[in-house]
């Protein structure tokens, strides 16, 4: 089977490359001339762990091909994924402008019968929009079927969750098409994933009411952790107790300075505005987004309180990706934290293993080190944001020796808060005292 797959972003780029390694001959196709010669150099755009060898690999031996030309790339295959970027306007709803106009363009070279995937994030009623506009676009008839087929990568861990997902989300109306997403995730059957079937309509919710969930538990424990500054109680303690009931389960339930992302913070706006525009109202999720507004504030304030007038003062950051295993610092809770700061007259240190370039462009001024000592020196504040690996086990015995004043905050909650104490540091963690 030959599929061609429209953008080459993070989706695109990892579904292509995983799809090649299943043995499907893959076409990705981007406008961008200067991205795609980089990506048949094997130059990926962005970190994502195992996807430079994968991409290598299908390359090598013909299953993965980069092209500009989308032409040929449609007439040859038989199922065309769309996934490019569906970013927020204003008022927080989705813009499928991108889909459109891919949508527009693939239109123009279909002349047999074509399977159309949106593997972008849509609002719900975005299958049905571009079945109508294919049925206008597309010239002498030719059948065409449009599927839902919405991504659950996380980053960090993309390539294993498209290996082994937890499931895969089908949504479809004829049989054809199915046979055809049948056939297409075939490795997955034989693995014995969940597949769900459903209509258009179903799958394009799913992913938003999915992330809206994982959003949720995330608010929901941060308030917990706010009690239980206040009661003395260990938030560590309430969400592993919590996440052993298997009702719960323990994931998303890691205390911290809110979510950030390309999808939670986006997805859960975009849930809000199609509700809204569909006269439902949704207090769970409008709460989840107020909750992780006002979190990244509570840890300012901590921050402020800690230090004082924070002028002329020198902040170091552990850790700037909104997550660790990634370079996306897209809503990351450093962003907002550094801004303040900056706005405070205060002079930022940053270390991430690979996310400093991406942040350099957007605060220049910031000092970015190469090491985790050369961070902390002469620090009156160290800040850590993101639980990367090397920050689980930092020397702190030597790392104090070389801080101007030993005042830490665990936003991640890595350290055991009593042994910090006992090294003589100033420590403040999330819901733990």
């Amino acid at each position: 089977m030959e599929i061609c797959m429209i953008g080459t972003g993070y989706v695109g780029l990892v579904t292509g490359a995983c799809f090649a390694e299943f043995g499907v001959t893959v076409t990705c196709v981007d406008n961008d001339a200067g991205k795609i010669e980089a990506l048949k150099r094997g130059e990926i755009p962005f970190y994502e762990p195992g996807l430079k060898d994968l991409v290598g690999k299908g390359v090598r031996e013909g299953r993965l091909i980069f092209t500009t030309e989308l032409a040929e790339a449609v007439r040859k295959s038989i199922v065309i994924f769309i996934a490019v970027g569906t970013p927020p306007k204003e008022d927080g709803s989705a813009d499928v402008g991108y889909v459109e106009s891919a949508a527009i363009e693939i239109a123009k070279y279909i002349e047999s019968y074509k399977v159309i995937v949106t593997k972008s994030t849509v609002p719900v009623g975005t299958g049905k929009h571009l079945k109508e506009l294919f049925l206008r676009e597309v010239k002498g008839g030719v059948k065409i079927d449009v599927v839902s087929n919405p991504e659950f990568l996380r980053e960090g861990a993309a390539v294993d969750d498209f290996m082994r997902p937890n499931r895969v989300v089908v949504g479809v109306e004829s049989n054809m098409a199915l046979s055809i997403m049948k056939e297409l995730y075939r490795p997955l059957y034989l693995l014995e994933t969940p597949i769900i079937i459903t209509n258009i309509e179903t799958s394009e919710l799913i992913k938003y009411a999915s992330n809206a969930f994982l959003a949720t538990k995330i608010s929901f424990i941060n308030e917990i952790a706010n009690l239980c500054e206040r009661v003395g109680a260990d938030v560590h303690d309430v969400a592993r107790a919590m996440g052993l009931d298997g009702r719960i389960g323990k994931k998303f339930l890691h205390a911290g300075p809110g979510f950030g992302g390309s999808c939670f913070p986006k997805d859960t706006r975009a849930l809000l505005s199609l509700a809204e525009r569909e006269g439902i109202t949704l207090n769970v999720v409008s709460g989840t987004i107020k909750t992780n507004d006002a979190q990244r504030q509570l840890m300012l304030d901590k921050i402020l309180r800690a230090t004082g007038d924070i002028k002329g003062k020198t902040a170091a950051f552990l850790g700037l990706s909104f997550k660790p295993n990634t370079d996306d610092i897209r809503e990351a809770p450093s962003l907002y934290l550094i801004g303040e700061l900056l706005t405070r007259g205060a002079q930022i240190k940053a270390f991430d293993p690979v996310a400093s370039d991406n942040a350099a462009k957007v605060f220049p001024t910031v000092n970015y080190c190469s090491t985790i000592e050369e961070t902390l020196s002469g620090a009156d504040v160290t800040v850590m944001v993101t639980e990367w690996n090397q920050f689980r086990n930092l020397n702190f015995g030597r790392l104090i020796t070389i801080m101007k004043r030993p005042l830490f905050f665990d936003l991640r909650n890595v350290y055991d808060p009593v042994k910090m104490r006992s090294l003589g540091i100033e420590y403040y963690s999330v819901g733990r005292l």
